[in-house]
């Protein structure tokens, strides 16, 4: 019973700090609640199966069936719940300090990762698709404009679109200067005879 209690305060602890850390982006209640209760959960179910092999197996397919009945979520939740899962496995089967110890300083990493803004994407990073004729050599059409407004820039796709008549080009890039965008867009659309363009912020890879 020791090791499911300990257990029921790990899992309170990592969905406390959970929620502190992602109050920017946001979260999900359901979420928060089944992240306080997994490492009892499990524990509980270590517990109970044992060194029982058919047990064993028979859990696995059931936790099988959950996981196939749930949406898929980043790689932050996803990383949290296996980390609750962790910490649940090493009380059920009995190395308590040890689940205390590993929860202490994976929340300590974690909540200095998300503090420092570890891994945030560049702010003035963009993502920019073009649409242009297939006639159009698009390994060197825009480079002129590239070099006079962007300060960098890296082709990752290119694509066919309406039947095959038509190239889209995405380019990751960065402005020079951010009050030229719109005279950089203006200048793309001529070149490009007024076809669809789009930019965006950059996404995370």
């Amino acid at each position: 019973m020791l090791g499911i209690l300990v257990a029921v305060v790990i899992g309170l602890v990592i969905a406390f700090v959970y929620t502190l850390v992602s109050k920017k982006d946001g979260y999900n209640k359901s979420f928060i609640i089944g992240l306080a209760l997994l490492p009892a959960i499990v524990a509980a179910v270590i517990l109970l199966v044992g060194s029982n092999v058919a047990r064993a197996f028979s859990m696995a397919g059931a936790f099988a069936l959950v996981r196939f009945r749930s949406a898929p979520g980043s790689a932050k939740d996803i990383s949290v719940v296996f980390f609750a899962m962790a910490t649940g496995l090493a009380c059920g089967l009995g190395f308590v300090t040890f689940a205390g110890c590993f929860a202490v300083i994976i929340l300590l990493v974690f909540v200095v990762l998300s503090v420092t803004g570890f891994g945030t994407r560049d702010a003035h990073r963009k993502q920019l698709r073009i649409t242009i004729p297939e006639n159009l050599n698009y390994m060197a059409v825009f480079d002129d404009i590239f070099d006079k407004y962007l300060s960098e820039n890296v082709l990752r796709k290119v694509k066919t679109t309406n039947m095959g008549t038509m190239f889209e080009l995405t380019y990751e890039c960065r402005m020079k200067y951010e009050s030229e965008q719109k005279q950089f867009i203006d200048e793309l659309r001529v070149r490009n005879g007024n076809c669809l363009l789009y930019t965006s912020p950059s996404p995370r890879d």
